[in-house]
């Protein structure tokens, strides 16, 4: 797919902007949209450390011979 036939965000959020402009609703929505992405990090996170500490106990095992 090429970067032009991809679908836009509806908004980006940019860390440290000014919050000012934005409506009380428009806040919600917006820690919302942080809270799911923060969740969507962990996940990533524990599939990584997960991966991570498998290969490791793999490769530090004995094999028998």
């Amino acid at each position: 797919m090429f970067e032009e036939e991809r679908p836009r965000a509806k908004s980006a959020i940019t860390p440290g902007e000014d919050l000012s402009d934005f409506s009380v609703d428009g806040l919600k929505e917006r820690v919302e949209i942080l809270r799911a992405e923060i969740a969507r990090a962990e996940a990533m996170i524990a599939s990584k450390s997960s991966h991570a500490e498998a290969a490791a106990a793999f490769f530090s095992t004995p094999s028998g011979d």
